[in-house]
């Protein structure tokens, strides 16, 4: 079992000013407490489930490329880039970029984009759900096209690009490895079976709510002759390791559910992570705790 750190909250003591500071302690200090991973949300609003919309929120990929400049080998994503907030040829090049510069630790996380408020606020289109999912699709094509190192025209529905150059290529070979958010079971966990490298479910959702997402997935890898173990599973949950609250225990447990499931790679965000105090709980007792799960 691997264990991964979401961030999503930068409403820290000390304002906007220490905020750099701040994340690249943590980030370091994750690091050194055997976290392999850190995603930041791609958002430019604060999200309702977090906290209030004129909360701070840093653009994702501008912390990302910060993140690798602090760190040495955990891994750095989005959690997860909305696909309509970028040209998705620009988006494939920040990506690239993000893994030359860290030396092969990118991620692409990506999904259909869900937050209106925040797309319409900025004067980003915003189209239909239908819509979005093409993009996505069209998108992640484009990914596989410019990581191959074929330079050629791409014609979409929605995406025409007369020139598929990228240069430099990733570090990572054969590319960034591809996690698509969501769960949905119609379109999401069939882009997954296609296109992904990983897939990312909400822990919260339940062992036997996973449990039928991971068949539904398995089930459409079997469909198109794709191995099932090729897939990275990952899960997202939030804890609060706090007097009173959530304690090693009961995370070492959730880890161990999740494993029986499948799920190889957990990401975990918390609240008072600017504390430090959780990061290295997970260091001292969680991590060791579940390496061999």
């Amino acid at each position: 079992m691997r264990i991964g750190l979401q961030v999503p909250r930068f409403t820290w003591p000390g304002g906007p000013a220490q905020i750099g500071a701040r994340l690249a302690e943590i980030a370091r200090t994750a690091e050194d407490a055997g976290f392999v991973s850190i995603w930041i949300m791609d958002h430019f609003f604060q999200i309702g489930y977090v906290g209030q919309p004129e909360e701070p929120m840093l653009e994702s990929y501008t912390t990302l490329g910060y993140l690798a400049g602090v760190t040495k080998r955990i891994r750095l994503g989005t959690m997860v880039t909305g696909v309509v907030y970028r040209h998705p040829g620009i988006l494939v090049k920040e990506v690239s970029t993000l893994d030359v510069l860290s030396g092969g630790r990118a991620y692409l996380g990506i999904g259909a984009a869900w937050n209106e408020q925040e797309a319409l606020g900025l004067g980003v289109p915003f189209p239909p759900l239908k819509e979005r999912f093409e993009r996505l699709e069209e998108t992640l094509q484009i990914a596989k096209q410019m990581w191959s190192g074929k330079v050629a025209p791409y014609e979409g529905k929605h995406y025409h690009l007369a020139e598929t150059l990228n240069s430099p290529q990733p570090v990572t070979k054969p590319h960034p490895l591809i996690l698509i958010g969501g769960s949905g079971e119609k379109k999401t966990l069939k882009l997954v079976a296609k296109y992904a490298d990983a897939c990312n479910l909400f822990a919260q959702m339940g062992i036997d709510e996973l449990r039928r997402k991971l068949d539904v997935l398995k089930g459409y890898c079997q469909e198109i002759g794709r191995p099932y173990e090729e897939i990275e599973r990952t899960a997202l949950g939030t804890v609060n390791l706090s007097p009173g609250n959530t304690t090693a225990a009961d995370v070492i447990k959730t880890c161990r559910d999740l494993a029986g499931l499948g799920i190889q790679h957990v990401m975990f965000s918390m609240p008072n992570v600017h504390e430090l105090a959780p990061l290295e709980i997970f260091g001292r007792e969680i991590i060791p705790a579940v390496d061999k799960l």
